[in-house]
C-alpha cells in the first residue's frame, strides 16, 4: 500500500535532525498533546517537520504569524510533497477596514475591503481538498482562527452532476444562485456560471479550470473540464461535485428557521434601547435587521451574513465558531512555526475584536449576537488544534509550561557554528564598525548593522557612504521589491553593508554575512529582548567566519544580553564538540545567485494571453507568484515577474 505523504528530497536527515525526528514522532505516537522542536537558525526545522508528517502519515496544519512566512513555508512543503495537496490559507484581504463606531467623534465606519481573488481561490481549494482527500497539508496564517461557516452546511450545499441523467437547466441555475454563484455578464471569474444555449459552464471558486455541462434536452450528455483561457479540453468526467462559491452558505430551511430567532433578538434589543431612552439606537438596529432579514429571505445571503453566524450555525452564546480546523476532522497534526511570535498573536486577537464589536452593539449598529462572529478565544484554540509541535529557535514561557517533550536541533546539517560574540563600548562604535566592515569586505564577505530607530539607520548609512563604503539602509518604509533588489545587490557584492531596523528577521538567509553589529544592545525593549537578540545572532551562523559585536553604553550588559550570550555559547560548545568528535571542518555554503533576465515587452506569453482576452486574470496570477517569490527571498524570480507585469500593463494600455 503506497503512502499518502511521499517526501521527495535529495537530502537525508543529518546532524541533530534524525534524533529530533525520532523524539517528536515517538512523543506524538504516545499521544502527548504538546511538544517542542527547539531548532537553531539554519538547522533545517522545516525539513524536520516534513519528515514527521511523512513518518506519521497524518494531515497537517502549519501555522505562521504572517503571510510572508506562510508563503515561504507553503512553497517549501510543495517541493517536499509534490504529489500531495499542499495549500496556502491566509486572509484574502488586500485592504481591510472593519466595521466600527468611533464613540468620541460619533463616526460610523462602514466595512471596506479589497479582496484578493487569487488568495480567495486558494482558500476554497484548501477547504475542498480537506473534504475530498486525506493527503492534505495546509499552511495558514493566524486568520485560520476566524469563523468561516459550518462544515456540515457547506457540504450539504454541494451540487453533484452525473452524465446520462436528466436535469432541468433552470433548476440548476436556481441551485447555483442559492450557493452564491453569480451569472456572468461582462466579467468571468471563479464563483460564476455562464449559460450558452444547451451548455452550462461553471467556474468553481476553488479552481483554475471551468466545468462544462452539455445537455441534449434535459439529458446531461457530457461533463468536461476546460482551460479557462484557451478553452482547451483538459479531460472528460463521468461526474462532478461543485462546492459552494462562498464558505458562508446556508440551506434554505436553516435560514427560514433562524429568521424568527433573529427577529426576536432584534425586538428585545429595540425594547432595551427604548426603555433606556436610546430612540436613535432603537430605530437604527430595527432598520438594519429588517433589511438583512429581507435579503436573507429573498436571496439566502446578505453582506455581513457572518454577523448572524451564531444562529446559522445553531450555536449558543460563547460557543466557539466553526473554523478551518473543523474541515480537518480529528486526526491531524498542528505545527506552530516561530511559536514565540505566533502564539502571542493568536492570544491577543479575541480581545481587540470584541472591543470593536461592543461599540457597534451599544450604539445600535449590530445585535449582541454579532459578537459571536469572532476569532477563537485562546482556550478554544487549544481545544481545537489537537496534537501540536511548537517550532522555534527561541521558545517562550507558554511552550515551556505546556510541552511534554523537547527535541533540540543544535547541530546544523552544514555543521556551521553559532557565532562568537563580543561586547564593545558605544562611544567608539563608529570607528569599530568601519574597521570590521572593511575587514569583512576584504575577505569578500558582507556586514549587517542593526539599529533601533529609522533615523539612526539612515544617519549611519549616510556617514558610511560619505566615507566610501557601499551601503544601503533598510526599514519598513522600503517597498518589498526594492528590499529584494537591495538584498540581491548585497549578495552580489555591489553593496558591502546594510544598516536597518529589525531587518534580521526570521527566515532571512544571507550566507555572505560574516559580521553583525548590534547597536544599543543594552536597551530594554522588544528589539533587544533575549528572543530578538538570539534571532539576530543567528543571522551570522550561515558563514564559517561569522561573529557578532554588541555595542552598549560603557559595555553594560542587560539581562537579555547575558541570557542571549550564555545560550549562544552553550550551543556553540555543543557544536564544536560534535564536529571534533566526528572530524568535521565546517565550510560556508553559498547558494548560487542567478542573473535577472528582462523579458521583451511583447513576450510570447503576453501575446497568447491577450488574444484570449483574459489579461486581468493572468496579471492577478503573476502578482501572487511575485508575492510568493518575494516571501521566499527569491530576488531574481520576483524581479523577473515584476518586469513581465510592467510589460503586460504597458501593452494593456
Amino acid at each position: 500500500m503506497s503512502s499518502l505523504f511521499q517526501l521527495q528530497s535529495p537530502y537525508k536527515p543529518m546532524g541533530d535532525q534524525p534524533a529530533a525526528i525520532k523524539t517528536l514522532v515517538d512523543s506524538i505516537k504516545a499521544w502527548n498533546d504538546f511538544q517542542t522542536l527547539l531548532g537553531v537558525t539554519g538547522s533545517g526545522k522545516t525539513f524536520t517537520m516534513a519528515n514527521i508528517i511523512q513518518q506519521l502519515q497524518r494531515p497537517a496544519l502549519i501555522m505562521a504569524h504572517n503571510k510572508t512566512l506562510a508563503a515561504q513555508l507553503a512553497q517549501e512543503f510543495k517541493e517536499f510533497f509534490p504529489t500531495s495537496a499542499v495549500h496556502y490559507f491566509v486572509s484574502y484581504y488586500d485592504y481591510y477596514q472593519p466595521e466600527a463606531f468611533v464613540v468620541k467623534s460619533g463616526t460610523y465606519i462602514e466595512k471596506e475591503a479589497t479582496i484578493n481573488e487569487e488568495i480567495d481561490r486558494l482558500r476554497h481549494a484548501a477547504t475542498e481538498s480537506l473534504l475530498t482527500r486525506k493527503d492534505v497539508i495546509i499552511v495558514a496564517s493566524v486568520s485560520c482562527i476566524y469563523g468561516i461557516g459550518e462544515v456540515d452546511q457547506y457540504k450539504a450545499q454541494c451540487l453533484k452532476f452525473t452524465i446520462n441523467r436528466e436535469y432541468v437547466i433552470e433548476n440548476i441555475i436556481k441551485e447555483l444562485v442559492m450557493v452564491q454563484f453569480t451569472r456572468s455578464t461582462a466579467d468571468w471569474k471563479p464563483g460564476m456560471f455562464l449559460v450558452k444555449w444547451d451548455t452550462l459552464e461553471i467556474w468553481p471558486s476553488s479552481s483554475e479550470s471551468i466545468i462544462r455541462l452539455e445537455f441534449f434536452g434535459d439529458m446531461l450528455e457530457r461533463i468536461s473540464r476546460i482551460e479557462h483561457l484557451t478553452h482547451y479540453l483538459m479531460n472528460d468526467l463521468d461526474e462532478i461535485v461543485i462546492f459552494p462559491a462562498k464558505h458562508f452558505v446556508t440551506e434554505k430551511w436553516v435560514i427560514e428557521s433562524v429568521i424568527p430567532k433573529i427577529k426576536h433578538e432584534m425586538e428585545e434589543q429595540v425594547k432595551f434601547f427604548t426603555e433606556h431612552g436610546k430612540l436613535v439606537e432603537a430605530e437604527r438596529i430595527k432598520m438594519r435587521v429588517d433589511y438583512d432579514l429581507e435579503m436573507l429571505t429573498e436571496t439566502g445571503y446578505v453582506n455581513g451574513i457572518e454577523n448572524y453566524s451564531m444562529y446559522l450555525g445553531n450555536r449558543n452564546v460563547w460557543e466557539p465558531p466553526a473554523t478551518l480546523m473543523e474541515f480537518f476532522g480529528d486526526n491531524f497534526l498542528t505545527f506552530i512555526d516561530e511559536s514565540h511570535m505566533t502564539i502571542p498573536q493568536i492570544g491577543g486577537m479575541y480581545a481587540g475584536d470584541r472591543a470593536r464589536k461592543e461599540n457597534l452593539v451599544n450604539y445600535g449598529f449590530r445585535l449582541p449576537s454579532a459578537m459571536e462572529n469572532r476569532p477563537l478565544r485562546f482556550p478554544e484554540f487549544e481545544d481545537k488544534i489537537g496534537q501540536t509541535v511548537f517550532v522555534s529557535a527561541t521558545p517562550s514561557k507558554y511552550e515551556a509550561e505546556h510541552q511534554k517533550v523537547v527535541a533540540e536541533q543544535v547541530i546544523r546539517p552544514t555543521w556551521l557554528l553559532d557565532p562568537e560574540i563580543t561586547i564593545e563600548d558605544m562611544e567608539y562604535m563608529v570607528d569599530s564598525l568601519m574597521r570590521h566592515i572593511a575587514a569583512a569586505t576584504e575577505r569578500g564577505e558582507r556586514s549587517l548593522i542593526t539599529t533601533i530607530t529609522k533615523k539612526s539607520s539612515e544617519d549611519l548609512a549616510t556617514y558610511f557612504a560619505e566615507n566610501g563604503l557601499k551601503v544601503r539602509y533598510l526599514h519598513s518604509e522600503i517597498e518589498t521589491l526594492e528590499r529584494l533588489e537591495i538584498l540581491r545587490s548585497y549578495r552580489l557584492g555591489e553593496i558591502d553593508v546594510i544598516v536597518g531596523v529589525n531587518l534580521l528577521r526570521e527566515g532571512l538567509d544571507l550566507p555572505e554575512t560574516s559580521f553583525i553589529g548590534i547597536l544599543d544592545a543594552e536597551k530594554v525593549g522588544f528589539l533587544r529582548s533575549k528572543t530578538s537578540l538570539l534571532q539576530i545572532i543567528g543571522r551570522a551562523a550561515r558563514n564559517v567566519n561569522g561573529y557578532v559585536i554588541m555595542y552598549s553604553a560603557g559595555c553594560k550588559e542587560s539581562i537579555a544580553m547575558q541570557d542571549a550570550i550564555v545560550e549562544t555559547n552553550r550551543r556553540r560548545d555543543v557544536q564544536i564538540a560534535y564536529n571534533s568528535t566526528h572530524g568535521i571542518t565546517p565550510t560556508t555554503i553559498i547558494s548560487s545567485i542567478k542573473e535577472i533576465s528582462i523579458p521583451s515587452k511583447k513576450s510570447e506569453t503576453f501575446e497568447w494571453k491577450a488574444v484570449m482576452g483574459d489579461v486581468s486574470t493572468y496579471i492577478k496570477r503573476l502578482e501572487l507568484e511575485m508575492d510568493v517569490a518575494a516571501a521566499n527571498l527569491e530576488y531574481e524570480k520576483a524581479a523577473q515577474i515584476r518586469d513581465e507585469l510592467i510589460g503586460i500593463r504597458k501593452n494593456k494600455r
